[in-house]
């Protein structure tokens, strides 16, 4: 056995995932908990994928957009709204709903966070933009909004402002996207461990680290070898 087969590396953490969807930061949070208690230290790279693709620029009406995506009645919207900040304040989300919430089209946030890779944070980026969606109310599709946001997490507000004013990278954020797709994403949070493992949806901070866990003692058995 080598003098460092005891050790695992970081563990590689792919998040598929949606600004606007409230489910993937919850999973993440859910996630963050699993790291910290299994002592684990992760890689995590975001990757893209829109709900709601064909959304248009202006946005819709959250309480529309669940009636007519779900077929949910604003007694039921209303409920999940009410279950959803129930979870997040476990979690340290301050979720903010109101008869104003917007859904808005992500596509320029997700080229964007493509961008913010290249610097090394696209992690405080994506973080960012969660909060500013459903902590502030802020409408993230926007331009202003998202240079105002890339400012936020130390990226340089001209060159955020190039790449979304040039759309210099929505090739490869399209590109991305259907990586993804081809694999069978078809809904978020969509988290894969270590390359391999799938879990869909915000499955809680004990199934995260029961995956740890395992992805770890894989790595010790390699390293015993």
């Amino acid at each position: 056995m080598s003098e460092d087969a005891n050790q695992t590396k970081p563990v590689q953490i792919d998040i598929i995932s949606d600004v606007m969807c409230p489910w993937c930061i919850v999973g993440f949070r859910q996630l963050e908990q699993a790291l910290g208690a299994t002592g684990t230290g992760a890689f995590i790279r975001w990757h893209p994928f829109e709900l709601n693709p064909a959304m248009p620029e202006e946005g819709q009406k959250l309480t529309e957009h669940i009636a007519e995506k779900y077929g949910a009645s604003p007694e039921q919207s209303a409920q999940n709204r009410a279950q959803l900040q129930g979870i997040g304040a476990d979690l340290g989300i301050d979720f903010q709903f109101s008869p104003d919430s917007r859904i808005v089209n992500t596509f320029s946030a997700h080229q964007l966070l493509d961008w913010a890779q290249e610097f090394g944070l696209q992690h405080p980026l994506k973080l960012a933009l969660f909060e500013a969606h459903f902590t502030q109310g802020r409408d993230v599709s926007k331009h202003d909004v998202l240079i105002d946001v890339a400012a936020s997490v130390g990226l340089d507000a001209d060159a955020a402002r190039n790449v979304l004013e040039n759309a210099s990278h929505a090739t490869d954020t399209r590109a991305r996207q259907q990586f993804w797709t081809d694999r069978g994403i078809s809904g978020v949070p969509a988290i894969v461990f270590d390359g391999k493992y799938l879990l869909t949806g915000a499955q809680g901070a004990q199934t995260y680290a029961e995956m740890l866990e395992k992805v770890k003692a894989e790595q010790l058995e390699t390293a015993d070898t």
